[in-house]
């Protein structure tokens, strides 16, 4: 049996890159359905043949907003969700024929508009709905603030905080050796993750944790049990007596 040679593999890696404008036209292009029957809904009951009609338009335009941005996560979310599109913790080859990266990418296509228009809007429940639906896991009263690189490889535990402007990464590209590192990020309960704060592929955060504000925790870093850190790296800051 004979292997693929490279021109083989780089036409295959070529012709998976093309699905990925694709999936991603499909998907977005569904998510306007739900405000295309709100129209069609909204034009049977107001003609606007009236100017009071218009005075209208700003609120249902608002309204129209708000859907499409629902629909978009939700949507995004269940199509992840039903074709268990995830990829799991392990290094692999940064290329299209890869099948992990290329999930990832895929994730990376559907997530990624999202999770901008979640920096942007406070979405309250639907956002932890959408991160549970991406495979995340997350605990009773936890607030989740801030930017999930990699949702299906990151957990919360219970009644944990983090900031605004904090960030939990999942990967690491090596574009030297064109190659993508992907580890599981875990923080426990009662946790607090300050504002601005990094947190890199691997680390571990154990329960009642408190990280201050703008500190990085590094590549598999685990903090420990009750313990206060902070800085660049994070260090243990020690109460004074």
């Amino acid at each position: 049996m004979t292997k693929p040679n490279n021109k083989t593999k780089k036409s295959s890696g070529s012709i998976k890159s093309i699905f990925i404008p694709i999936i991603a036209f499909l998907v977005f292009s569904l998510c306007l359905f739900p405000i295309v029957l709100a129209g069609k809904i909204l034009l049977y009951f107001i003609a606007f043949d009236k100017f009071w009609h218009f005075l209208l338009l700003p609120f249902i335009l608002y309204i129209g907003i708000a859907i499409v941005t629902v629909s978009l996560l939700l949507i995004s979310g269940v199509i992840i969700r039903l074709f268990n599109i995830r990829y799991e913790p392990g290094i692999y080859e940064y290329t299209f024929k890869n099948k992990t990266a290329f999930r990832w990418i895929v994730v990376c296509a559907l997530y990624t508009p999202c999770r901008k228009i979640l920096e942007m809007f406070p979405m309250g429940r639907i956002k932890i709905v959408y991160y549970k639906l991406l495979g995340m896991k997350i605990g009773k009263n936890t607030l989740v603030g801030g930017v999930i690189k990699d949702p299906c490889v990151t957990e919360f535990g219970e009644n944990t905080t983090m900031g605004e402007y904090a960030v939990i990464y999942g990967h690491i590209h090596n574009y030297e050796k064109e190659t993508i590192t992907i580890n599981k990020v875990s923080i426990g309960n009662n946790c607090i993750i300050g504002a601005g704060a990094i947190v890199m592929p691997g680390a571990v955060i154990q329960d009642n944790v408190t990280l201050a504000a703008g500190a990085l925790v590094t590549k598999n870093q685990v903090l420990e049990k009750g313990k206060t850190y902070g800085g660049v790296p994070a260090k243990e800051i020690k109460k004074e007596n």
